[in-house]
């Protein structure tokens, strides 16, 4: 996979709001799926459809113990999001700026 498809599919992952959501669940730790869908008004079948989503993007790892699988977040592929959009962080410091500036004045 090259590099553009890796930014690709792990922008397509963190597209969606639930997925998003089971990324804040899993920094704090590990959990079983049974936990994570308890935190959602989706099927089960859902939450690991979404799940394989976020695992075939290289943001969680997956371990498996008897019947039970396990995901923990791995957000190093998140490094690929942020140095692409902390290009961008620079132009928005400057218009924010004069965007404050603008406001001051009219005060």
């Amino acid at each position: 996979m090259t590099s553009s498809q890796k930014e690709s599919t792990v922008f397509h992952a963190i597209a969606d709001k639930n997925r998003r959501r089971m990324m804040d669940l899993l920094v704090e730790r590990e959990r079983p799926v049974n936990e994570i869908a308890a935190h959602f008004k989706i099927s089960k079948s859902a939450v690991s459809q979404h799940l394989k989503v976020l695992y075939k993007a290289g943001l969680v790892q997956r371990r498996v113990e008897g019947p039970f699988r396990f995901y923990q977040a791995s957000p190093h592929a998140l490094r690929e999001v942020y140095d692409w959009t902390s290009r961008y962080e620079k132009f928005w410091i400057q218009r924010l700026q004069k965007l404050g500036d603008y406001l001051d004045s009219k005060n």
